[in-house]
């Protein structure tokens, strides 16, 4: 029986029932072709004779508000006059997937529809009862256990089901650290200029005063880390974002030294470290010192963002803390996902996707090096060899944001390179530019036209930008 609540005020008639409907029609509550319950089931639910229901669709058939076929029932007739005009939708930016040198956004064409539908069958065919219930704020266990296994043996990470928990992405990962960071006694918190933007503004809104700390070729400075009184910091040590840096031995070691002797914490992202196509993987920094780490993950990346999965490894003076925020503010994740996700790791489906996604980003990788090697010989260019973004240089002189302007209005996206920079002092012009979510073909086109676009903008040394 299809439910319908219609306010008719008592006693209720076919008069009064007619009207209400009518309302409900003329309001756009009852859209065009919805069907309604049988006259029967409607005069059972309002307590009244199936004479004043088959009445008042009668009214209402006549007046063109409703149709009634025979076997098919009755519903609104789609030509119903509606008494308001919807607005005139308000214009969006095109979305991100659809600019093709927008850096952080992965080709959703090759998520592996037919792996995950399998993990999603074999996940539902042994769901417990108990399954079904609220979920361990933590995440489910099967889940914690998979990606123990996958870290430690993918990212030489040192975690225990019990000091990892899963989280709806990455970004919720950051909000509920921020929250056991103050837990803590931690207020300031360093991280790397250039970053991410969004990250900084994420720790910004949840109460944590950002301190910008400088990144070289070995990524960021642990020296100038240690003049700034921050007992946390921010760091993607594996694929600095957005120059795409490593983090050297040397400072790895005097970061995790720093944490130590200041009895703060590192937050590693993992950003992009299952990309790498010329260099060997490289370790992350939670598996050397697991007790000042947290270590955050995602599949936004390898697999969709849409599927809102990651995971965090605590150290241990930020696990309780973290869970409980996670427990008071939301009540964990959503089982059926995280179930799925698990039997995808466990079988190898998540590797096996991850090497196929490699190799097509490499050869869009490859396209974009050489179109730009090609157009613009004398631009640097860097963090080629991992992730999915790198970095091109811009002449002095040339405004950076202006060109991405321009870039933006012609469909391209890529980041100014000066905007993710905290400090005026440390910034420098350049174009930070992905190329995961589209053909080499189509790369190739946008570095073209956004060639074409650097090379109409001022600059102090014109030969630098004229393209060939």
């Amino acid at each position: 029986m299809r439910e319908l609540v219609v306010d008719v005020p008592p006693p209720i008639g076919a008069a009064g029932l007619a009207t209400a409907l009518r309302d409900a029609v003329t309001q756009g509550r009852l859209c065009g072709g919805t069907p309604l319950p049988s006259s029967r089931a409607l005069a059972a639910s309002l307590g009244v004779s199936r004479g004043v229901v088959v009445e008042a669709y009668e009214r209402l058939v006549a007046e063109g508000r409703l149709v009634a076929r025979r076997g098919a029932g009755t519903a609104v007739a789609t030509s119903a006059a509606v008494a308001w005009i919807p607005p005139e939708p308000t214009p969006v930016a095109l979305p991100r997937t659809r600019l093709p040198l927008r850096p952080g956004v992965p080709d959703l064409g090759l998520f592996p529809h037919k792996e995950w539908r399998r993990a999603s069958d074999q996940a539902l065919a042994v769901l417990a009862d108990a399954d079904l219930d609220y979920p361990d704020p933590a995440g489910c266990l099967g889940l914690r256990i998979q990606l123990c296994s996958y870290l430690g043996r993918v990212r030489a990470a040192q975690v225990e089901p019990a000091s990892l928990a899963v989280t709806s992405g990455a970004a919720q990962a950051f909000s509920l650290l921020a929250v056991a960071l103050r837990a803590a006694g931690v207020r300031r918190i360093g991280m790397e200029d250039p970053g991410s933007a969004a990250v900084r503004d994420h720790f910004a809104v949840c109460g944590l005063t950002v301190v910008p700390i400088p990144v070289d070729d070995e990524g960021l400075d642990v020296t100038v880390l240690s003049r700034n009184r921050v007992r946390a910091v921010f760091v993607t040590p594996a694929h600095q974002f957005p120059t795409g840096a490593v983090l050297s031995p040397r400072r790895r070691e005097a970061l995790i030294g720093w944490a130590r002797r200041v009895d703060g914490f590192i937050v590693e992202d993992d950003y992009d470290a299952e990309f790498r196509y010329d260099r060997d993987p490289v370790g992350c920094v939670q598996g050397v010192a697991p007790d000042v780490t947290a270590l955050v993950g995602s599949v936004s990346k390898v697999l969709a963002p849409a599927l809102r999965m990651g995971w965090i490894g605590l150290p241990p003076a930020l696990a309780e803390p973290f869970v409980a925020e996670r427990a008071a503010t939301d009540l964990g994740g959503p089982t059926l996902l995280q179930l799925a996700f698990a039997e995808l790791l466990g079988s190898g489906g998540y590797d096996r996707h991850a090497r196929r996604a490699r190799r097509v980003y490499r050869d869009r990788r490859d396209a974009v090096v050489a179109a730009l090697r090609r157009l613009l010989p004398e631009a640097p260019i860097e963090g080629i060899a991992a992730g999915l973004h790198l970095v091109v240089g811009l002449p002095e002189g040339v405004d950076d944001r202006r060109v991405v302007e321009r870039a933006e209005a012609c469909g391209l996206g890529p980041l100014a390179l000066s905007a993710l920079h905290a400090e005026a002092a440390h910034r420098r012009s350049g174009l930070v530019i992905g190329y995961a979510g589209h053909s080499a073909d189509q790369l190739t086109s946008a570095i073209e036209r956004m060639v074409t676009i650097i090379g109409k903008q001022p600059s102090g040394s014109r030969a630098a930008v004229t393209p060939r």
